[in-house]
């Protein structure tokens, strides 16, 4: 149960409202299951579309530099699409798997030494609260409160200790939301070139095109970026144009350089 609106306390802070903070806190009492596990998968999403999109766009960006055919483009971008958006996924379902398995792993260990010797738990507790600026006397109250309930003492000794924070998203969740998250915008630079094929009288502007439909979805996801970071969602949209735009401008010289090699 969480006794605020967490959507008001966070727009709030943004605007240091206090008296806006104050109306967040009274009164409301309610659960957010479902908001919480969808905002789990928020970060996969932005961040697979970021990384699809830009490496799709420098591909496409560096085939253009090289003066190679629309049919180059669709081969290695499509490729890259697939390969890089299964190595993401795989990556990112192994990652999320290993760190909930040590997670849980020293979960169990700090439950166990728990039972086996709760006083030198306690005093760990301590210590930590009296660096932080506690007196002893209170650490010690504070501790003997939490004491008394193994499971949240457990879970503060997880954070407050080893810095541990559970996480509880599904590794396979995640990673096919990264995959479609990544594949989805990573079509994006690819879907002129795609058109081109059938009308002809686009090959001449696909690079620009393009480029602006590119540009228009790197600012969209990185004003979207906001969900997690809390910038202002300008400022996100414009630094992720400006990454990758870099990106996109290396890659083409890169292709400029290289175009008598092909």
């Amino acid at each position: 149960m969480i006794s605020r609106n967490l959507d008001k306390a966070r727009e709030a802070y943004k605007n240091k409202d206090a008296e806006a903070a104050k109306e967040a806190h009274a009164g409301h009492v309610h659960s957010e299951p479902h908001k919480q596990e969808s905002g789990q998968y928020i970060g996969s999403a932005v961040y697979g579309g970021l990384d699809g999109i830009i490496t799709t766009f420098a591909v496409v960006a560096g085939v253009a530099g090289a003066q190679l055919s629309a049919g180059v483009v669709l081969i290695l971008g499509f490729a890259n699409l697939f390969a890089d958006g299964i190595s993401m996924a795989v990556g990112d379902f192994l990652s999320t798997k290993a760190e909930q398995e040590y997670n849980t792993s020293e979960k169990n260990r700090e439950s166990w030494e728990v039972d086996v010797y709760p006083e030198g738990e306690k005093q760990e507790l301590v210590d930590l609260y009296t660096t932080k600026g506690y007196s002893k006397e209170d650490a010690q109250q504070m501790v003997d409160i939490i004491a008394k309930n193994k499971e949240g003492w457990v879970d503060i000794m997880m954070k407050e200790e080893l810095e541990i924070i559970e996480d509880n998203s599904s590794p396979l969740k995640n990673s096919l939301v990264t995959f479609g998250s990544f594949a989805l915008f990573g079509f994006i630079p690819l879907i002129a070139f795609t058109i081109a094929q059938l009308y002809q009288s686009l090959q001449d502007s696909t690079f620009l095109i393009a480029s602006v439909m590119t540009g228009a979805t790197l600012f969209i996801l990185g004003a979207l970026k906001v969900r997690i970071t809390n910038q202002k969602w300008y400022r996100a949209g414009l630094e992720m144009l400006l990454v990758g735009g870099i990106a996109a401008v290396a890659a083409y010289v890169v292709g400029v350089l290289l175009k008598g090699v092909a």
